[in-house]
């Protein structure tokens, strides 16, 4: 199955046709990251990796998705970035949420919260109302 948040594509390995796609709420690429900043700063490709990992590989951000959404995210002023090198001794750009990055991050948590529940209850079999 392949994932469509934001433009950015991921993929899973289970019994759905290659190339069948999920899109799920705008936004939700936006709050990965901020959520993943929550450990500390990190470049780009660390971003991606710890998305992936935490998700027991069925997310991947590619990089044509991650670093549009990382440049809205600057712009909006939820997160900033300082240049350093990687463990790698490269050049790279490091970024980490601010205030105003945990204030949304906060609250885009409660709305996704509601969201899935509200998802939830839907797909919830309705009690049977013989008894």
């Amino acid at each position: 199955m392949i994932f469509d948040l934001n433009g950015a594509t991921f993929s899973s390995n289970d019994d759905w046709r290659a190339g069948q796609q999920l899109e799920l709420l705008q936004g939700t690429l936006d709050l990965l990251i901020l959520q993943t900043l929550t450990f500390g700063p990190a470049h780009g490709h660390a971003i991606a990796r710890v998305i992936q990992q935490r998700s027991d590989e069925v997310l991947q951000v590619g990089h044509g998705s991650l670093y549009p959404a990382l440049q809205r995210l600057l712009r909006r002023g939820l997160i900033v970035a300082d240049d350093g090198l990687s463990e790698n001794n490269r050049k790279a750009r490091f970024y980490r949420l601010t205030a105003k990055g945990r204030k949304r991050l906060s609250a885009e948590n409660s709305k996704w919260e509601r969201f899935s529940s509200a998802i939830a209850r839907l797909l919830s079999p309705l009690p049977d109302q013989n008894s």
